[in-house]
């Protein structure tokens, strides 16, 4: 059990949250959500005790040990993979170590014999004997192979470190877990994986993610950080989405209300505050008025831009056709021999594990890079826009986001610009910054926005969640389900996926398989499907 009692945290004159008082219980699993910049990534690191509160404290029961899944990927580069994970029981890794140094003495001592006796005793209460099977099923779990749990650290790819420092975060039964965004550079295995997981964990968990399916799955509670504050709401994301709807309603709907029965009170006194026969009803009034306060409803630190695509016209029958189209890179293929045809309507979702043969397809399908062999066709009434996975080549420039916009734009008016912009949340000033400044954030929804003001008829997505708060994954998520064209995409984010997608076309080592008519749950739900798909994502020995 960890408490937080009275925890305020403030930089200079600026307060994410005071007065906070929470008890995280045993045997569940909390969302912590709030909006980019609220303060979830710190409030994970006071309750760890790497950074202090302005104010309050952090109370952890007694014996209790907190894991944290770290964001550091150069940490432990000097240490093989499976001590890394080991070091996540600090004190399990410590008694390793001195044992290794006490054993190494030369001349070895009584002293030292009832040292490491001690050490002994300690080492096998906290499991040691298990320690390495334990950490080495940890990393297949979670896709690292065998022979890769000797290599140092430094030896493998950004992506693999990622899981590297989850399964040092999950490691011997924490009391408590810490994890910020674990699904990052997980694939939909290692994602169901995890949920599992962490569904039976039977300890504390607190987690930070942007991926909604992820939090319904495994959170008992969401401690929302809003208004100031922080709120604890009993039962997964969907229950605190719909629950915190309707409680805004509620006092919406109770302030307007007051606020009538105010101005009724009010024109009651005005008319009769002279009359002598009304004199005391108007007293009784005045008296009732003073009592009538409105909810304080302080301003929200969750915003949601307006993303909606038009298109210019709807497209005809021939969207896209794609005929024995292959990309090599080197000497090996990303894809071989495609043969794919896109109809209006499709919202299709391309699955898989080699998320770079996807994005190169996308690439391909955009001008950006040439096919090796086959071909490709667009429909003659076809407008295409595309969001790329890397962004940076659009924003490399000094032009305000105003005039980066208005590069793109059939109608360049300042007011049709501005008004647009605040749309997208960005208001008065914020629309004369440049571009080159901006966070990942921002930069997605300037090119969510350069995407609307072409008004294709055809949008083409490589991971657009990546860089996005809850509240504009939700814009686009209601956007693309509204869109009225073909949408061709990649995401790692599942209700993405599920809500929008109607057919899904997976990539595996033999090529594709096309699934026409099929949710994304139904996909994963399939037992044949699965079973099939685990084999087709092994390319062929030898």
């Amino acid at each position: 059990m960890i408490s937080v009692i009275d925890v305020t945290l403030e930089f200079g004159e600026r307060k994410l949250f005071s007065g906070v008082n929470l008890v995280f219980s045993s045997g569940n699993c909390y969302g912590l959500i709030g909006a980019n910049g609220s303060g979830k990534s710190t409030f994970l690191k006071i309750l760890s005790g790497e950074i202090e509160p302005s104010k309050g404290e952090i109370s952890v029961a007694p014996g209790k040990r907190i894991s944290v899944l770290k964001q550091d990927q150069f940490a432990f580069d000097k240490f093989s993979v499976i001590n890394t994970v080991i070091m996540g029981h600090k004190r399990l890794y410590e008694i390793i170590t001195e044992k290794e140094r006490i054993y190494a003495k030369n001349p070895f001592t009584d002293e030292d014999g009832m040292y490491a006796s001690k050490l002994e005793e300690e080492f096998s209460e906290l499991d040691g004997w298990n320690a390495e099977s334990d950490a080495a099923k940890l990393l297949s779990d979670l896709g690292i192979e065998e022979s890769l749990h000797l290599l140092k650290m430094e030896e493998l790819e950004a992506g693999l470190k990622v899981r590297v420092l989850l399964a040092q975060a999950l490691f011997g039964n924490p009391d408590i877990l810490l994890l910020d965004e674990p699904t990052n550079h997980l694939d939909v295995e290692t994602c169901m994986w995890l949920e599992e997981f962490l569904c039976e964990f039977q300890n504390t968990a607190i987690v930070v993610s942007h991926d909604r399916h992820f939090l319904d799955k495994v959170c008992t509670h969401i401690a929302d950080i809003d208004y100031g504050k922080i709120k604890l709401y009993p039962g997964n994301y969907t229950f605190w989405s719909e629950a915190s709807q309707l409680a805004a309603r509620q006092r919406s709907e109770t302030n307007r209300k007051i606020e009538e029965q105010r101005k009724d009170l009010k024109d009651f006194i005005m008319r009769f505050a002279n009359n002598a026969s009304k004199a005391r009803q108007a007293t009784s009034r005045k008296k009732i008025l003073e009592k009538l306060t409105l909810d304080d409803i302080g301003p929200s630190s969750r915003k949601y831009p307006y993303i909606n695509f038009e298109p210019f016209r709807q497209a005809g029958n021939d969207i896209l056709s794609i005929s024995n189209l292959s990309k090599k890179s080197g000497d090996d293929f990303m894809f071989q021999r495609l043969n794919i045809t896109i109809h209006p309507g499709d919202k299709i979702a391309f699955a898989g594990p080699d998320g770079l043969a996807k994005s190169m397809l996308f690439k391909v399908l955009t001008g950006e890079e040439p096919a090796d062999e086959g071909g490709f066709k667009w429909g003659a009434s076809t407008r295409w826009a595309y969001y790329p996975r890397d962004n940076s080549a659009f924003f490399d420039s000094r032009l305000s986001i105003a005039d980066w916009l208005r590069q793109f734009s059939p109608n360049t008016e300042n007011e049709f610009i501005h008004s647009f912009l605040g749309r997208m949340l960005f208001s008065g000033d914020e629309s004369l910054k440049p571009v080159n400044v901006l966070s990942g954030g921002e930069r997605a929804r300037c090119m969510f926005a350069r995407m609307m003001v072409i008004q294709p008829n055809v949008i083409i997505l490589d991971e657009p969640t990546n860089h996005l708060d809850l509240e504009s994954i939700t814009a686009l998520n209601r956007g693309l389900d509204k869109f009225s064209g073909t949408v061709l995409f990649l995401s790692h984010d599942h209700e993405l996926v599920q809500t929008v997608a109607n057919r899904i076309i997976e990539f595996t080592a033999y090529g594709c398989i096309d699934r026409i008519s099929t949710s994304f749950d139904e996909y994963l739900a399939n037992e044949q499907v699965k079973e099939q798909r685990l084999k087709l994502y092994r390319p062929p020995s030898g």
